[in-house]
């Protein structure tokens, strides 16, 4: 008896030609833990949760016009599972330096794509250093999947799944059902378009909000078609395909939150002004002519229902072109210019039209996606995703994770990644950097740590002059 194959969904197929030497499509994980975990534990555990999603066990089969899922009929959990350790009293700087190796170094498409280095030796615990290629599922998912292998204390709790729940059918139009293909033909983005039509099916006008949607749809896809491309910069170059990766020092959420409050925006507000002004200090250490119409960065943008169950891997999110105002060097003023530009995306079908887009490129031939590709990648001078993590600490084996880090990939000609997670009252920042552009990222994230003492100083300093003046 032949295996059973299962197509691979045209938005994964498309992350799957995306791979390329110079930017491996890897979604790359470092979690750091306070003591050391026994490898048969883990070894144990990977069995019990990480395996019983189907996904882990399955290699890809490319057959050029149709690429499959297929059980590997040589899995061995040994194939995926490696233990290392780094040299004598290796701190930050050695792992830093094994992860930007690992990340330059693609996964083997004989086998399930995804690897896993546990790191002993590590600050007195140990470090997971976790690899899966993005056609496997997207950011949000495997963020979920991976705190699905942890507790809440130290002892491990039973595991409980919930059954997925069929959506409901509604009735729809011909005018909604042709909304719906504009905005997806897979799914994800369909159930956008059907929480906004049901959203709006009670009000007199009606069929008038759904041209004017599908208006703003066709507006934003001729909007991204027709922007310019990128300024060239130190931050885009010919690609080497090594990468070099680093993180700062845990920053405080509360001290976030109450610097957003006070300037009256969003964490995620503020820590995109943070990242802007770290790019405004590497211009400026670099003696570089800071682009006076700013840069773009591509933002991943979740389409995934919130309901959705946690075994329901894939890509479900579009990405959105942000423009970051480095050229501003004040603060508050470069805070106010970030939360226009990010309300005005909110407003937007971008993210919509991006992963139609992505479900197109999947479809079609290899050199449609090719130049497809070249042509977005030169609107962006980098990749920024905002993940948030669980409020609490949570326990892997026994061991208490201490710091998590990520990174995604970049496409095409894109050498620049950085990412944003919080974790248990902690914002982690991390870059990645291809080691043909010239910028350090331990450097980047001194500078972004400047930037958000900077941006909160202002804002704090400012409320306090409204106070004054109010009582006076």
């Amino acid at each position: 008896m032949s295996p059973i194959r299962i197509p691979m969904a045209a938005v994964d197929r498309s992350w799957l030609r995306m791979d390329t030497p110079s930017n491996p499509m890897m979604i790359s994980t470092v979690l750091v833990f306070d003591k050391p975990i026994a490898i048969n534990r883990l070894r144990h555990l990977l069995n019990e949760r990480f395996l019983r999603f189907q996904r882990f066990r399955q290699r890809v089969v490319d057959e050029g016009s149709k690429v499959y899922w297929q059980d590997d009929p040589l899995f061995d959990i040994d194939n995926h599972l490696h233990r290392i350790a780094l040299p004598g009293k290796a701190g930050k700087a050695e792992l830093q330096a094994l992860t930007s190796d690992l990340n330059s170094t693609s996964l083997d498409l004989r086998r399930p794509l995804w690897q896993i280095h546990y790191i002993d030796n590590y600050d007195g615990g140990c470090a997971l250093l976790i690899r899966i290629h993005h056609c496997i599922a997207d950011g949000i998912s495997l963020v979920r999947v991976l705190l699905s292998l942890t507790d809440k204390t130290p002892e491990p709790c039973k595991q409980t799944t919930f059954p997925s729940r069929p959506r409901p059918q509604s009735k729809s139009s011909t005018i909604s059902k042709f909304l719906h293909r504009v905005l997806d033909t897979t799914g994800a983005a369909t159930h956008q378009a059907r929480l906004f039509i049901q959203s709006v099916r009670e009000e007199p006008n009606y069929p008038l909000k759904l041209v004017s949607t599908a208006s703003g749809v066709a507006a934003d896809l001729l909007k991204l078609g027709l922007s310019p491309f990128e300024p060239k910069t130190c931050l885009k170059s010919p690609l080497s395909g090594r990468k070099e990766v680093a993180w700062a020092e845990p920053l405080d959420l509360a001290e976030v939150k109450a610097c957003a409050k006070a300037l009256g925006g969003t964490i995620n507000d503020a820590l995109l002004c943070a990242a802007t002004g770290a790019l405004h200090r590497h211009f400026k250490a670099s003696k570089e002519v800071i682009p006076d119409c700013g840069i773009r960065v591509a933002v991943p943008f979740n389409l995934r229902p919130l309901n959705q169950p946690i075994e329901t891997l894939g890509n479900q999110f579009g990405l959105v072109l942000a423009c970051l105002p480095v050229e501003i060097e004040d603060p508050v003023m470069c805070f106010r210019q970030v939360q226009e530009n990010m309300t005005r995306l909110k407003q937007s079908y971008q993210a919509q039209v991006t992963y139609s887009l992505l479900d197109l490129f999947g479809r079609g031939p290899d050199i449609l996606e090719r130049r497809a590709l070249d042509l977005l990648s030169n609107k962006a001078s980098a990749v920024l995703t905002n993940v948030p993590g669980p409020k609490e600490p949570v326990y892997l084996a026994g061991s208490k994770l201490i710091q998590p880090m990520f990174w995604v990939p970049q496409s095409g000609n894109i050498g620049i990644g950085m990412s944003i997670f919080s974790y248990a009252g902690t914002v982690q920042f991390g870059i990645t950097v291809d080691k043909a552009i010239h910028a350090d990222p331990n450097a980047v994230m001194g500078y972004f740590c400047e930037s958000f003492k900077a941006m909160s100083h202002a804002a704090l300093a400012g409320r306090h002059e409204n106070i004054k003046r109010q009582a006076s």
